[in-house]
């Protein structure tokens, strides 16, 4: 199990592969890869991410070790990225191991709801006109989590 919050940019195909030729015994494998998308008010400029660096990363180290037991996983991959992306950039990845793929896309789903809804990261939107406003919680994003 691999947790990363970073800066940087990541490849998303060199870390498919790496994570796939290491997912011995899996029968599965399930990667997702999350992107900024456009404000739904209009023009982002760009999205800032920030985080408490131990905070997060326990956090997230938390919710993926979850993962790995309630679904039997042989490996779990969780990438999330902070600072400042602009539209199109990658935000995250999450990628699952495991025998059957009912259990890699379940675990992979749960990953996901739970780094959009409770992962504890604060992102800003910044308008091309420099306007900028936290972005609040949904409430679909919170009703997700009730499936788990």
């Amino acid at each position: 199990m691999r947790v990363a919050v970073q800066e940087a940019p990541f490849d998303f195909g060199a870390e498919a592969e790496a994570f796939t030729k290491g997912a011995n015994g899996a029968g599965a494998v399930v990667t997702f890869t999350g992107l900024v998308r456009e404000a739904e008010a209009g023009a982002m400029a760009v999205m800032e991410i920030e985080h408490y660096p131990g905070m997060t990363q326990k956090a997230l180290e938390q919710i993926a070790t979850e993962a790995t037991t309630r679904w039997s996983l042989t490996d779990a991959l969780v990438i999330h990225r902070y600072g400042r992306l602009v539209p199109g950039d990658q935000i995250m990845m999450v990628a699952t191991a495991a025998r059957h793929r009912v259990a890699a896309f379940e675990a992979a789903e749960y990953l996901m709801d739970y780094l959009k809804s409770r992962a504890p990261f604060w992102k800003k939107e910044i308008l091309a006109d420099g306007a900028a406003d936290w972005v609040a919680a949904k409430d679909a994003d919170e009703e997700a989590l009730t499936r788990w």
